[in-house]
């Protein structure tokens, strides 16, 4: 079975973890033992956040005021060598010596006219207090948001309209490969006014929505959008919270999520179900085999319950 999976940025970083690279390494460790199993028996494509990876390196590039700090564009494609790496190795550390693991920069357009430009939703970078949000959001002229229990940095996040570069995935998934592809939501780009030349945008995509469009393009048999969190839940952080189960997606999408958070999870399962009847998984990564067994996280189908 082709499985696309999607590790969310708070998976491989916990929000209570500062950002060093041991702690990155340990959860990427861990996600990788997770997935050494899965990817014994299906082919795999890869994705991840990386949210707190390119608020950091953002935080970094400010912090060097002889020269103008990089653009997001520039800095997430860092982050995808970076995690991309790290991922590559240890599970090439699992699999055996002839499955080949790739690594792959993947640029993803947008439009330059998406209205996300003029309304930052995207949280990234390190998590704040509320006198620390107010601080920085004074020092560097951020827009910041609430996030959990705190505070972070928020930044456009235009939709994707085109995952570029799909053939060396295809290619690569023929021999056998696993493919790492499409980190962070992909590099952002968006034609120019000739309609043919590319450019770089100030963004950050969605890696979720991104996820469920290279799935669709891929023809995947499954999603699978791994988190922090068991399942999707209705009535978070209140006393009625419950954990959605199998569910279908028109009953799912009558629930409002957050934008910055569960919500796209919800669109890109969603719209992958409706796209191609296939399921969509969402739940922890730590549980990733018994989501697949359907005994864990929410799984998104067409025959799934009409009322979440």
């Amino acid at each position: 079975m082709k499985i696309v999976v999607a590790l969310g940025g708070n998976a491989l970083l916990r929000r209570d973890q500062p950002p060093t690279a041991e702690n990155q390494l340990a959860n990427i460790r861990r996600a990788a033992a997770q997935l050494a199993r899965v990817a014994s028996d299906h082919e795999l494509v890869l994705t991840h956040g990386n949210g707190p990876q390119v608020g950091l390196l953002a935080l970094q590039s400010a912090a060097y005021s002889a020269v103008q700090a990089y653009p997001l564009d520039l800095l997430g494609a860092q982050t995808d060598g970076m995690i991309g790496y790290l991922l590559e190795q240890e599970l090439a550390n699992l699999l055996p010596p002839e499955r080949v693991v790739a690594t792959l920069l993947t640029r993803v357009e947008v439009r330059a006219d998406d209205p996300a430009f003029k309304v930052p939703t995207k949280p990234i970078g390190p998590v704040y207090t509320q006198a620390e949000s107010e601080r920085v959001a004074e020092q560097k002229k951020w827009a910041m948001a609430a996030d959990g229990g705190g505070f972070r940095r928020v930044v456009a996040s235009p939709k994707p309209v085109a995952v570029l570069g799909l053939d060396p995935i295809r290619w690569l998934l023929e021999r056998g490969a696993l493919v790492i592809a499409a980190g962070g939501g992909g590099i952002p780009v968006a034609r120019g006014d000739d309609g043919h030349t590319l450019h770089g945008v100030d963004a950050v995509i969605d890696k979720d929505l991104c996820s469920g469009l290279l799935a669709r393009e891929l023809h995947a048999e499954c999603l699978i959008i791994a988190t922090d969190v068991k399942a999707v839940f209705l009535d978070w952080g209140t006393p009625t919270q419950r954990a959605v189960g199998k569910v279908s997606p028109a009953a799912l999408a009558r629930h409002t999520f957050l934008a910055g958070s569960m919500g796209p999870k919800v669109e890109a399962a969603v719209n992958f179900v409706l796209s191609t009847g296939n399921r969509a998984l969402i739940g922890s990564l730590d549980q990733i085999e018994a989501m697949l067994a359907g005994s864990a996280g929410t799984e998104v189908c067409a025959d799934g319950a009409d009322v979440a």
